[in-house]
């Protein structure tokens, strides 16, 4: 059968991921394309109306493995293996974060799959699927194939785009994991997603305004929380101002915070270093300002300002409030 298996991300409070229901509606699509079904599988504390609800976003099943815990990668392994194999599923599809990153190698590991991270699109050609990756940073765009079967796609954050087509609920299927000696070696203390001081995920946000060394000083972030709420966006921010106490670290963006993809990043004050590059170069729209004109940010955004962001912001603000009426 070729089935496409996706893993629904869960909150606490029982919302799914974006970046899991983008997932799922891009595995409907596909599934279509090569005469299979579109499954989710969604672990832990899941009410029947929520799991059966992944149905409007294309997903014909729903594996429910209540007694595997949500946040831990290699329990959720030996739970996908488990329907992949018994179901004889040809693919695994993940969406963007961390967590998806390490179930799917660990799926990849288990089943001795092929595997293609960073996956920007995903098509069919003559009943198989085939990955398309960007390479050598980002010139150019390669497709994988797989000569085997299960196949393991991983895409970026926000690669694949929500979208409701299914009519009706789907079929919700309980299932009995047994966890291998080794995945419960680790235990969830505490669970939880924090964002900004609005307690808003920057990994959601559409529009993020940047924030670096080049503010000065913490008492220099209202500029950019300014311009974030005259926006509709939120704050993010580079490890060194992090690190400095300046904001709190779930805003940090970068090899050891967050990837984000938004439509616009408002980069001020950033350098724009290759640790910082990595975790938002998949942004549609990237616009700079810093009074540096050899700063590397420049190399890579799409519009770039070189000036003094303590002017430019303030000014910026007013005239995005003056244009929207406020």
């Amino acid at each position: 059968m070729s089935g496409i298996l996706v893993y629904a991300l869960h909150s606490d409070e029982g919302e799914f991921n974006n970046n899991s229901l983008g997932a799922i509606s891009e595995a409907a699509r596909l599934a279509g394309e090569i005469g299979g079904e579109a499954a989710a599988l969604v672990v832990g504390d899941v009410d029947d109306a929520a799991a059966a609800g992944l149905g409007k976003y294309g997903a014909a099943k729903v594996y429910r493995a209540k007694s595997v815990p949500e946040g831990l990668a290699q329990p959720i392994v030996d739970a996908m293996a488990k329907v992949i194999t018994e179901n004889d599923l040809s693919y695994a599809l993940f969406g963007g974060g961390l967590l998806g990153f390490e179930i799917g190698a660990g799926l990849t590991a288990r089943l001795g799959a092929g595997v293609t991270m960073e996956v920007t699109a995903v098509k069919a050609d003559g009943g198989k699927l085939v990955a398309e990756r960007p390479v050598l940073q980002d010139s150019a765009v390669v497709d994988v194939g797989y000569v085997s079967e299960p196949g393991v796609i991983i895409g970026r954050l926000n690669a694949f785009d929500v979208k409701e087509s299914g009519s009706g609920d789907a079929e919700v299927v309980d299932i009995d994991v047994e966890l291998s000696e080794f995945s419960t070696k680790a235990t969830m203390v505490t669970r939880g997603e924090s964002g900004d001081e609005g307690g808003v995920d920057i990994a959601d946000a559409d529009i993020l305004v940047g924030s670096g060394r080049g503010f000065g000083g913490e008492e220099n972030l209202s500029v950019a929380r300014d311009l974030a709420t005259a926006l509709g966006g939120e704050v993010a921010a580079t490890r060194a101002i992090v690190d400095a106490g300046w904001i709190p670290y779930a805003t940090q963006i970068g090899q050891t915070g967050k990837t984000v993809a938004p439509k616009l990043y408002f980069a001020a004050g950033i350098s724009g270093a290759i640790q910082h590059k990595v975790g938002m170069q998949n942004s549609e729209y990237i616009v700079a300002v810093n009074k540096d004109q050899n700063a590397p940010i420049f190399e890579y955004c799409d519009f770039g300002v070189v000036g003094d962001l303590h002017k430019i912001l303030p000014k910026l603000t007013e005239a995005i409030k003056a244009k929207k009426g406020a």
